[in-house]
């Protein structure tokens, strides 16, 4: 009955993730729908609408189509009326991976972590066929395998990793405790697996901050010009209010831009254009008040914010580093060398993935090439974080830190603190 009753709340869990998803765009939709087309609408489009930009913000490209009235109408080249809208609002998504997390880490604690894994991906997997299947629209196509594979596979990853790592800490009772108990007979290397994946989360937590910091930088700098892009674009309450939750929702696309550019390479705002803190090529740029963001002009000095990773990546190595000297692991240097390198790519491999979800195409012509390049920004917080960590991993051990090692051992094995005993006189310190 336990089970089952864990695998009825994975489902729900799937479920409340899924209609949350699909609220948050239903319900502005909604009254946006009803301020520009009135009570009289044809509501029969909304759905659609609805449906295509929930897959849309989870990474599935859609194909647009300008119907002919329109093309006319404004004037646009025949050739500009169909274009792919590939750049995804990654609020969405990360939306999804963390409640799917949340879901994953109930199911374990509940004992049962692969069944709610299972559920819950089923669950999920069916809605995303429901929405695939009932949110067709002629302007805007999605190819249905996408449609039906990538949010899924969004929530799989989360409720996989929530699940696993909980297991892993706390024990499942099953195939998660007996790999870990085989890993601690590995000796000094059963640190290695545990340690790469905690420091691979200081880091990118390091780099959102320091994105974050980035972009509320840029705010309080040029906020000026957006401000004027807004002024310059002459929408209404309604068209204002559509700007603003885009720009809501591509928030954490934004910050994967601030990472590529402050790990060196930048990223790209068009076809041959470039935004880095070595220069700032641009072209024409798009009318869309968060472009305002983009400086125009960069100066080698800038350079110095390649130094921001490798900070990172040293604060990990300096957390990871005082963990090893608190288990008495810290003596072997292979162990640590690989601890570094094992950092230093999964951090890359998890920037790889960003930049390809915060890249793409948001329009005809030259508005096909959009963000950092995936290459390069991987290759430069890989070679930075590696360089860090390094610094504090790599270190030879200092005669503080072996003193640190031998009060902790000291305290350990016989229950009081030398440094206490020197105090209150209850015990001598070892001499």
């Amino acid at each position: 009955m336990q089970r089952l009753l864990v695998a009825i709340l994975a489902a729900v869990d799937a479920a409340i993730a899924a209609a949350v998803g699909l609220a948050v765009l239903l319900a502005p939709l909604t009254l946006l729908w009803t301020l520009a087309f009135g009570a009289t609408a044809d509501w029969g489009g909304l759905w659609p609408v609805t449906g295509t930009l929930w897959q849309f913000g989870h990474g599935v490209p859609m194909d647009l189509t300008i119907v002919d009235a329109v093309v006319s109408a404004v004037g646009i080249a025949p050739e500009a009326a169909h274009f792919t809208l590939s750049l995804t609002p990654l609020a969405f998504l990360v939306f999804t991976l963390l409640f799917a997390a949340r879901s994953g880490t109930r199911a374990a604690r509940s004992g049962a972590w692969l069944l709610g894994t299972v559920a819950g991906t089923v669950a999920f997997t069916a809605i995303s066929t429901g929405v695939a299947l009932t949110a067709r629209s002629s302007i805007a196509e999605v190819p249905l395998w996408l449609a039906i594979l990538l949010p899924c596979s969004v929530f799989f990853v989360g409720v996989l990793c929530g699940a696993v790592s909980h297991a892993w800490r706390e024990g499942d009772g099953g195939a998660i405790d007996r790999i870990h108990d085989r890993v601690d007979g590995w000796g000094p290397w059963s640190v290695v697996p545990g340690e790469i994946v905690r420091g691979t989360a200081v880091v990118t937590v390091a780099l959102t901050g320091i994105a974050a910091l980035a972009v509320a930088v840029s705010v309080a700098m040029r906020g000026g010009e957006v401000v004027a892009l807004f002024e310059a674009a002459h929408v209404d309450a309604t068209g204002a209010a559509v700007l603003t939750l885009g720009h809501l929702a591509y928030l954490p696309t934004m910050l994967v831009w601030a990472i590529a550019w402050v790990a060196g390479p930048g990223f790209a705002v068009g076809s041959g254009t470039a935004v880095s803190p070595a220069g700032t090529e641009l072209g024409v740029v798009p009318g869309l008040p968060v472009f305002g963001l983009v400086p125009e002009n960069s100066s080698m000095w800038m350079l110095i914010v390649v130094l921001l990773p490798v900070a990172a990546g040293a604060f990990a190595g300096w957390m990871i580093r005082s963990r090893l000297v608190w288990r008495d692991a810290a003596d072997a240097a292979a162990p640590r060398a690989v601890i570094t390198a094992g950092i230093a790519l999964l951090t890359a491999g998890i920037i790889a993935v960003a930049a390809v979800l915060a890249s793409g195409s948001i329009g005809p012509g030259r508005m096909a090439e959009m963000g950092p390049s995936v290459g390069w920004t991987a290759l430069a917080i890989g070679v930075e974080v590696l360089i860090g960590a390094a610094i504090m991993l790599l270190a030879p051990r200092h005669r503080d830190e072996l003193a640190e090692e031998r009060t902790d051992r000291w305290t350990s094995e016989m229950g009081v603190s030398p440094v206490t005993d020197a105090v209150d006189g209850s015990t001598s310190a070892p001499r």
